[in-house]
């Protein structure tokens, strides 16, 4: 038995043996392949950011009237939307129209204000059923006379809204999206419609252009200043107002966004209370920023009533990710309200 003991080979010696006798060579080793893209592993793409998703987008998108002014900031909602657009309303305030459609999510949408005559365009751009609380004489009108599919919280759709205890009136009005979508089903508003396409750029494309890092833009007020910084590693800007981060009241994250566009339109106030005519018909100039670059071009109205970006008669795409599209005065000129660094 001692002859025996001597001559066996102890456990560990064993185990180096088998592990020797099985190892691979590197020819032979397995070849890890990277991770595929996301949209790429991803079956669908959201037709308003180009992102990749598990299952199709195919509800009809909700465009609500966000508050922006001062006090009811910090906003609910906006990192779901798909786009957001930022255009003056009376006295120098801006208003923000969120397009939401590919992003299901529970949490609250507001503070919800009054829309205007271009609101409505904008909305109606995406087929969208327009959100909102109360509107302009005017707004009101075509809405109501050109049978428009719009969620009123003072007129036709009260209880699908709510008021919160921590702000005043009136900006303290909120919803959500299962409310909104219970409220265009209760008045049989379409479920879908032809919901408009972008052309996206590929992953890993280069941008062109001026090197747009810093992005300033003024809209009529000195005292009022949107601001981005972009992070390279991110590929995102992330946005501020009057150089403090604009932030959202639910997670109480910076907003940021892939996609910056600044639109130059003619602006006219018509009435005593300050109210705005918009042109958002006659196209006019424009920039495009993305991956920290910005590229001169224009808009124009396309044939399914969308505004698309154009350069060389062709329109420019999009990186795959949220836009903010901003529409600024042309007086005293256009350029003015663009600052980039």
């Amino acid at each position: 038995m001692a002859l025996l003991a001597g001559c066996s080979e102890s456990i560990e010696e064993k185990h180096d043996r088998i592990i020797e006798e099985n190892r691979l060579t590197p020819e032979e080793m397995p070849r890890e392949e990277p991770p595929p893209a996301d949209n790429a592993a991803l079956p669908y793409v959201a037709p308003l950011t180009g992102l990749g998703l598990q299952q199709e987008a195919v509800k009809r998108p909700i465009a609500v009237m966000i508050n922006n002014y001062s006090a009811a900031r910090p906003q609910s909602g906006l990192p779901h939307a798909d786009m957001v657009w930022e255009v003056l309303a009376e006295g120098g305030i801006t208003r923000l129209v969120a397009i939401f459609q590919s992003d299901e999510f529970t949490d609250s949408i507001g503070p919800i204000r009054s829309i205007r005559p271009y609101l409505i365009s904008l909305g109606e751009s995406f087929g969208a059923v327009l959100t909102h609380a109360g509107g302009s004489p005017d707004g009101y009108a075509i809405l109501q006379r050109q049978k428009k599919d719009y969620l009123d919280e003072i007129t036709n759709a009260g209880s699908y809204f709510w008021r919160e205890k921590f702000r005043k009136a009136p900006h303290n009005l909120y919803s959500n999206l299962e409310k909104l979508r219970a409220g265009a089903a209760k008045k049989k508003y379409a479920e879908t419609t032809a919901i408009p396409t972008y052309p996206f750029s590929e992953e890993g494309a280069t941008g062109s252009g001026t090197v747009a890092t810093n992005v300033e833009i003024n809209f009529l007020l000195k005292n009022y200043k949107v601001s981005y910084v972009y992070d390279a590693a991110q590929n995102l800007y992330a946005r501020s107002i009057n150089d403090k981060p604009h932030t959202d009241l639910t997670t109480e994250k910076q907003l940021t966004t892939t996609n910056i566009a600044v639109l130059g339109a003619s602006h006219k106030v018509y009435d005593d209370v300050g109210r705005l005519d918009i042109d958002l018909e006659s196209g006019g100039s424009a920039i495009l920023i993305q991956r920290g670059r910005a590229v001169d071009c224009t808009w124009e109205r396309g044939g399914d009533g969308v505004i698309r970006l154009m350069k060389d008669g062709k329109e420019l795409p999009l990186v795959p990710g949220k836009t903010f599209y901003h529409i600024v005065p042309n007086k005293p000129t256009f350029a003015e309200h663009v600052k980039l660094s």
